[in-house]
């Protein structure tokens, strides 16, 4: 009897380590089409792998009602927690209400969700929204500036801009700094934003001296506009450290780019979703209510870095991107130091 006892003792431990180790994380993409999330998709597959656990995946494809079945599908499928990254902070709630009822933790990945129970996990954003104007600020500190936000569902646009706004306040008010465009991104497309740079363009008759664009691809939109209408030298900022950004940079036509190590959010996701889902607090957590609805949450707000002309070598060394594709088609005599 004893020995009946032992094995089954056994069995059931076997199973629960088992158990474990097939813990299921579902991730919900917003629109996977953008270059960053790729490396994101890679940290947060390596680290689940590493804990043990399996990764599963949907894509919205920039649409908040596909989202919406998209995360019923990833429970459906035997998620235990989920990392979701919103289209739309309003539509989501919802689905992860849901969640939430069902004990299914959910990690809000880069974009803020704000529920009750969610977990947050970012980069610190308003800071990055400093970070965007200052860099373009030192270049050009008196002018018409303009201000190509991300998308209006995302709070991060709104973060974003009251960091922008925080070091341009003083200029604006005292007549240096003139804002002649200020639009939203929807859905944060390139094509989007060129649109919106080109009919600022064309409203203040291209007297334009700089732009502060939220993310790499409306960046890149805006570079597009002004390369259009032969205008040159104007210091764009962006955020991601996208490859093509980066190249922009040594090549001359943007200014600077926040370097989000999107492999650590990822990593730090991953475990976040692995220790909710065993009921354990996430490591280095601490509470945040910055949201519009100010309701406290739980989260992770991990450092960013500028990135410009002067330390493109900082993206290299951490291996980032490799060095032929950072200098791709960059001139010898115009060289930035990391392509030397």
């Amino acid at each position: 009897m004893q020995l009946k006892h032992t094995l089954a003792a056994m069995a059931f431990g076997l199973s629960a380590v088992g158990a474990v180790a097939q813990t299921v994380v579902g991730v919900s993409w917003s629109n996977f089409q953008e270059e960053r999330w790729k490396t994101d998709e890679a940290a947060i597959k390596a680290q689940l792998e590493k804990l043990g656990a399996k990764y599963i995946s949907a894509d919205a494809g920039g649409s908040p009602e596909k989202q919406l079945g998209d995360i019923e599908g990833l429970m459906s499928k035997g998620a235990k927690a989920l990392i979701v990254l919103a289209m739309d902070k309003d539509a989501i709630l919802p689905a992860v209400t849901k969640a939430t009822r069902q004990k299914v933790p959910v990690v809000a990945y880069d974009r803020l969700i704000e529920a009750p129970g969610v977990f947050y996990i970012t980069f610190d954003n308003v800071e990055v929204g400093r970070m965007e104007a200052r860099e373009v600020f030192k270049v050009k500190p008196k002018g018409n500036y303009v201000i190509i936000k991300g998308s209006p569902s995302d709070p991060n646009a709104d973060f974003l801009r009251a960091g922008q706004q925080e070091v341009l306040d003083a200029a604006v008010k005292k007549g240096d700094i003139k804002i002649v465009g200020d639009e939203y991104t929807e859905g944060w497309k390139p094509e989007v934003a060129q649109k919106n740079m080109e009919q600022i363009l064309t409203k203040n008759g291209n007297k334009v001296d700089a732009v502060v664009a939220a993310n790499d691809g409306t960046a890149g939109g805006a570079v597009a506009a002004l390369t259009a209408k032969g205008l040159r030298g104007i210091p764009v900022s962006g955020q991601d450290a996208d490859f093509a950004a980066l190249n922009r940079i040594a090549l001359g036509t943007q200014t600077a780019t926040i370097f989000k190590d999107s492999r650590e959010l990822g990593r730090e996701a991953a475990s976040a979703a692995i220790a909710l889902s065993q009921g354990k607090p996430v490591e280095k957590a601490a509470p945040w209510n910055s949201g519009p609805k100010k309701i406290s949450l739980s989260s992770r707000l991990l450092t960013p870095v500028p990135i410009t002309r002067d330390n493109l070598d900082v993206v290299v060394k951490a291996g980032w991107i490799k060095k032929d594709e950072l200098c791709k088609g960059v001139q010898a005599a115009s060289a930035p130091a990391a392509c030397k």
